[in-house]
C-alpha cells in the first residue's frame, strides 16, 4: 500500500514552549510567528501537499488558541483536536489520540520541528520492511543538542543516545514517525511518558527502523533556532 489518503496525521502540539518565552509571547509553541505565519501552518501545508488527512492536533497548554486560529478545516484538510487535561508527555498524548485513529497507520509529527521528506517513499519503505515504527532521521554535523541514533546495515535502529551524551556528526531523530496504530495503543500507561526517552528505546529489536532523509530540517525549540526559521522558510520558497 502506498495510498497516503489511508494514513492519519497527528501533530503533537501540547508543549509549554518555556525556552521560547523570551522571544515568543505566552502562546503554544506551534503558534510561534514565522514571517507572519504560525509555525503550525507550515506543517499543515506539508500535509496538504502530500494529501495526508484527516489531521488530529494533540493540544495541551492553551489549546484553545490553536483551535480558534486553525478551526476544523485548513485548505483541503479535515482538522480535529484532542486536548490533554494534564501533561502526559509525547507518548502519553499520542496514546490518548490513538483511541480515535481509524486508519492502520499514523504519521506523527512533532509540532516544533519541520523536516523535508518524501512521504510516499517513507510509506513504501515501512510497508516493504514490515516495520512497526519508522523514524525519519537526519544527518547533522553536531548531535549534542539532539542526541543521536545508530542503525545497522538493514536500517534497524540499534541505539538511542540522549542529548548531551553525543557529539560530532551523526544521525538525529527528525521528529516524524510512521507508526502502526496497534503500537500506539500499546504505549505504556506511565505518566508522563516520552516517545523519545521512554517508548522508542523500549522498541529496539521489535521492528523500529530509521529512514534517512536528505531534506532540510529545522526546529524552533530554542531562541537561536527560532531566529533561523524565517530564513529557512524564505529559502525554501525561493528554491521551489
Amino acid at each position: 500500500m502506498s495510498d497516503l489518503s489511508q494514513v492519519t496525521a497527528v501533530i503533537l502540539a501540547g508543549g509549554l514552549g518555556t525556552r521560547l518565552r523570551k522571544v515568543v509571547s505566552d502562546i503554544p509553541k506551534v503558534m510561534a510567528d514565522i514571517s507572519g505565519t504560525p509555525f503550525l501552518c507550515y506543517l499543515l501545508d506539508q500535509l496538504a501537499e502530500a494529501g495526508i488527512e484527516p489531521v488530529i492536533i494533540s493540544t495541551g497548554y492553551k489549546g484553545h488558541v490553536i483551535e480558534e486560529a486553525i478551526g476544523f478545516s485548513y485548505k483541503e484538510l479535515q482538522v480535529d483536536y484532542f486536548r490533554e487535561k494534564t501533561p502526559l508527555g509525547t507518548a502519553g498524548a499520542l496514546k490518548l489520540v490513538g483511541q480515535v485513529v481509524n486508519t492502520e497507520q499514523c504519521l506523527v509529527m512533532n509540532g516544533d520541528s519541520y523536516t523535508e521528506f518524501d512521504p510516499v517513499s517513507l510509506l513504501m519503505t515501512q510497508n516493504q520492511s514490515n516495520a512497526n515504527i519508522t523514524i525519519i532521521v537526519k544527518a547533522v554535523e553536531d548531535t549534542s543538542r539532539y542526541g543521536s541514533i545508530q542503525m545497522d546495515e538493514h536500517k534497524n535502529i540499534t541505539q538511542f543516545t540522549e542529548k548531551g551524551s553525543s557529539t560530532g556528526r551523526g544521525l538525529i531523530n527528525a521528529g516524524i514517525y510512521l507508526m502502526n496504530r496497534n503500537l500506539i495503543l500499546e504505549i505504556p500507561e506511565k505518566i508522563p511518558c516520552s516517545l523519545e526517552y521512554d517508548y522508542f528505546p523500549s522498541m529496539i529489536g521489535k521492528g523500529i527502523y530509521g529512514y534517512e532523509t536528505e531534506g532540510n530540517f529545522i526546529d524552533i525549540g530554542t531562541p537561536e533556532s527560532y531566529a533561523d526559521a524565517s530564513r529557512f522558510f524564505e529559502e525554501k520558497i525561493v528554491s521551489v
